[in-house]
């Protein structure tokens, strides 16, 4: 008798452990820590960035791209860069870098000639030009 009141003593404490801690508040997601962006300049490449950016394409084991491309500098150095004709970005793996990535692709996209548009008084009279 004395062993199967300790035994529902036991599965009863058990069972009140589980039902606390399936009630316990989930905890706080671990905050990260937001990237410096002071030290961040964006700007199109120059001829003397041409070393910088075959050491990153070396890294990424691609070719540079071909044309113009914008480059983010962390603390003067260069860290990333997106080529304004479209394609992949090339990115230090060794440094910290996924921070500047939108910011490339949304100054590369400011950089990035627009299609001229149709004029307005055609399309409304239904002719097109």
């Amino acid at each position: 008798m004395f062993d199967v009141q300790l035994r529902t003593m036991i599965v009863n404490d058990r069972i009140e452990t589980l039902r606390r801690a399936a009630y316990r508040a989930p905890a706080a997601p671990a905050r990260r820590r937001p990237e410096d962006l002071d030290g961040v300049e964006l700007r199109l490449c120059k001829p003397l960035d041409d070393p910088a950016l075959e050491r990153l394409a070396a890294l990424a084991e691609r070719p540079v791209p071909e044309g113009r491309l914008v480059v983010a500098l962390v603390c003067g150095e260069i860290v990333a860069a997106l080529p304004l004709a479209g394609g992949a970005a090339l990115a230090d793996p060794f440094r910290r870098s996924a921070h500047v990535l939108p910011l490339l692709e949304l100054r590369a996209a400011q950089l990035r000639p627009r299609r001229p548009r149709r004029p307005l008084v055609p399309r409304l009279l239904g002719r097109h030009a």
